[in-house]
Formats: C-alpha cells, structure tokens, sequence
C-alpha cells in the first residue's frame, strides 16, 4: 500500500529528513568509537604509554649490570603483556556491546518505520468520504480553470442513520463495544465510518488509526497498534547504544586526563551528541513503558482522570432497568423516526431508537437473518480504565506472550489481533466490575439464551 503521509507539508519534509540526520549520527558515533577510540587509541596508544613509564623507572635505578640487564626487560615483559590483556578485553567489550545494540537498533527502527509509513492500521474510509474526496479533487479542478466555486454540495457529517449501516454487524456481534448514549458507536464524520473501540482520527494524516498514539517524525510516521511495540522496542535499544557510546568516550576522556592530554574534540562532540539522544530516547522508553503498564495510549492518558466510558454491553433479552438504557440490534428504523440516510446529519437520541418490543414488532430488514441481540447502555466511574488488564497481561498485549518476541522486533503486538468476539480489545476486568455494579448476571449470556433467531424472509 501506498505511504501514509502527513497532510502538513512541514511535517512530511521533517520526516523525510530526520532519518537522514539519524543516519549521519550513527555514522559519526561509529567512526569515533569504532575507528578512533577502539582501533587507534586503545590498541595503538598504550605501548607508548608503557615504554614512557618504564623508560623513566629504568632511569631513575641504579644497579649492577646485571641487574639492569634482565629485571627491567622481565617486568616490562610481563607488565606489557598484562596490560595488553586488559586493554584489549576492554576495547573488545565496547565493540561487542556497540555492535549487538546498532544491529538491535537498526532492525527496530527499520520495523518501526516501515509500519509507521505504510502499516500504520488506519481504518478503511467510508463511501461518503471517497465520494467527498472525488468531490475535493474536481473543486481544484475547477479552481485550476477559473471556474466559479459556489458553496457547491453540502456533504453529510453526522453519523449514517441507516439501520443496515456497512459495518454495524462487527460491534453487535461482539459482547461489547464502546458506544455513544444512544447505543451506537462512536462516528468519524471525517472518515465517515463507525470508529471501533481505541479508534482514533489523526488530523495529522487525516485518517482513523487503530489504537493511535501519536505522530513521530523521528520514527517516521504515525504510531499505532502496529508499529507501538517495535517503537518501545527501539527507544529501549538507541537509549542503551547511547550508553555505551558515552561510556566509550568517558573511558577514552578519562585516559586522555590521566596521561595530561588535552580532550580529543571527536570525543566531546560525540559525548554531546549521544548525551541528547540517549535522554530523549531514555525518557521515551520510560514513558511507554508507563502506558504498557496501564494499558493506555497519549491518547487515552488525555484528561483520563475526569474521561467516562459509554459501554455497550451484551445482556440477556428481556433485560430491564430505571438505571441503564437498551438497545437492540440489529437496528430497525421507526416509521416516525429520524433512521435513514434522507433523514440529514441529525444524530439519533435514545429514545430514537426502538425497544425490544417495538424491534419485534416491526417488520424485518435484510439483516435479520442474524440474531437480535440486547445491550446494555453502562457508563463507567471518572478516571476508570476499561483496557486495564492487569500490569502483567498489558506488558502482554502489547509485547507478546514470548520473551523471543520482548528482544526481536519479529511478530506485531497480540492486541492488532482482532477475531475475538468478545470485545476488539480486552475489557473483562471493566465487565465485570460494571456487571456487578448495576446488578447484571456475572459474564455474557449464555449460547442458550442467544440461539441465533434466523428468519424466513419468503414467507413475510
């Protein structure tokens, strides 16, 4: 699929150049560290330094012939070989560790990349958007050419009041979803289309996106359920890269001082520049580690101390409350309603919507071959979070349940998985706590109160 871009044109060139600066750095860090400091400083520099040291100690003793024949050239043997054991085990861990965190790093970030440019889990538009986008695109036309551009056709904003609305049937064939207070989820008037539960619209690239976190330049794209683990996974291995490249050039600055040298202008710019990185990447990595223990988004964290929940959750027919309202799918449409597309933008009330006495009274649609199904319209406390499953089931979702899958950037998270017909993302822990507090059975009906009531559409 195409790259999916930023609608700004400042924020594409940004994200098509900061790759490039990343580039350059790491080029950098690898020269200094690499050819500088572990090939011509470390390997290079201390015989020089040894042969220094014991020239000036073999002047200073005075001795027999002898003497000074074989203890000198016997301790300078050993000390050599001595210190070349170290130094060399030295240089030889910052290469391993400099090399296993770039390869960590380069592949992390090249997953992250790919899927934040053309993975990014947006969701598909509805008709009434491409048809609006068709629409855009021959009003430029008409600009080009000098036509006169009334206000030209109004487009429809508010939500699709057409019971056999494309894509109703994956809410209502799930145990619950996250609604409006009417009973219907949630609708992007921008895409057009019924916004699953953690759905987002990025202004940014103009589009719905699952589970959205944010807008990463540096990353290069959008970062959503597909791409946030390979991102947590990336800032993890370029805050640890940084380290090591600052503890190669503290090693290196260090030496430097003991023998009186003046600092290495290399090695201070590459301090400096692995300083910045490593704690912008550092504090990215605790951040998203907080919002893998909560189970939250920098979408979700907005205000979510004060945010409240409308669910709709599954309950057996018949089910009645002054504490909640229902609703019954699939929809039907009154004939003194406000349903249908003719109806305008005007967004259906609660009371808009039909009872279960009146679903069953009214005639049947094309899709009531599936099975009417009762939901409860329940709102949850300020501040309460329905994704939370617990710290260690959330490091879960997001990381995967094999510790393989924690290290390599291979599989996406386990929550991009969405066949489960119980809810798009788990909320068993909110269920139950809602089902308990508004006195509902324990867990969704069961099969045999949910019989699939296919109707025979030729015989009405």
């Amino acid at each position: 699929m195409p790259a999916i871009e930023s609608t700004r044109a400042a924020t594409r060139w940004t994200t098509r150049i900061v790759p490039v600066f990343l580039t350059a750095a790491v080029a950098y860090a690898t020269y200094v560290v690499v050819a500088r400091i572990c090939c011509e400083y470390i390997y290079s520099s201390f015989p020089l330094h040894l042969s220094q040291s014991h020239g000036s100690r073999h002047g200073s003793h005075h001795g027999s012939r002898r003497t000074r024949a074989t203890n000198p050239v016997l301790l300078l043997t050993v000390e050599y070989l001595l210190r070349s054991l170290n130094e060399n085990g030295t240089a030889t861990a910052i290469l391993v560790l400099y090399f296993v965190f770039l390869l960590l790093m380069i592949g992390t970030y090249a997953r992250t990349f790919y899927n934040a440019n053309f993975n990014p889990g947006v969701v598909p538009l509805g008709p009434r958007a491409a048809y609006r986008l068709r629409a855009k695109a021959e009003k430029q036309v008409r600009r080009s050419y000098g036509a006169d551009d009334i206000e030209g056709r109004a487009y429809e904003a508010g939500p699709d009041n057409d019971p056999d609305s494309p894509g109703l049937e994956s809410f209502y064939s799930r145990d619950a979803f996250v609604c409006e207070t009417d009973g219907r989820p949630k609708w992007c008037s921008e895409c057009c289309n019924w916004k699953h539960d953690r759905v987002h619209h990025s202004r940014e690239i103009g589009r719905c996106v699952y589970r959205m976190d944010h807008y990463c330049p540096w990353a290069g794209g959008m970062i959503g359920e597909n791409s946030f683990k390979f991102f947590v996974q990336f800032t993890t291995y370029a805050s640890l890269f940084c380290a090591v490249v600052l503890g190669a050039n503290g090693y290196a600055l260090r030496r430097q001082a003991e023998h009186g040298a003046s600092p290495d202008p290399f090695f201070l710019a590459a301090t400096v520049i692995a300083a910045f990185f490593g704690l912008f990447a550092f504090l990215m990595t605790v951040t998203s580690a907080r919002y893998i223990h909560q189970n939250m988004t920098n979408v979700d964290i907005l205000s979510f101390r004060q945010k409240v929940y409308q669910l709709a959750v599954r309950v057996p027919r018949g089910t009645r409350s002054d504490r909640f309202g229902v609703v019954v799918y699939p929809l039907t449409k009154l004939e003194s309603g406000s349903g249908g597309r003719k109806g305008g933008a005007k967004s259906l009330k609660r009371n808009d919507l039909p009872s279960e006495e009146q679903a069953d009274a009214l005639p049947a649609s094309s899709r009531d071959d599936l099975a009417k199904r009762t939901f409860a319209i329940l709102e949850t406390g300020p501040g309460e979070n329905p994704w939370d499953l617990g710290p260690w089931r959330n490091w879960q979702s997001v990381m995967g349940t094999n510790p393989v899958d924690w290290v390599l950037p291979i599989r996406h998270s386990p929550c991009a998985d969405h066949e489960s017909l119980e809810t798009l993302y788990g909320m068993d822990r909110i269920l139950d706590q809602l089902r308990n507090r508004y006195g509902l059975p324990a867990g969704p009906p069961s099969d045999e109160s949910t019989v699939m009531e296919m109707r025979n559409l030729r015989s009405q």
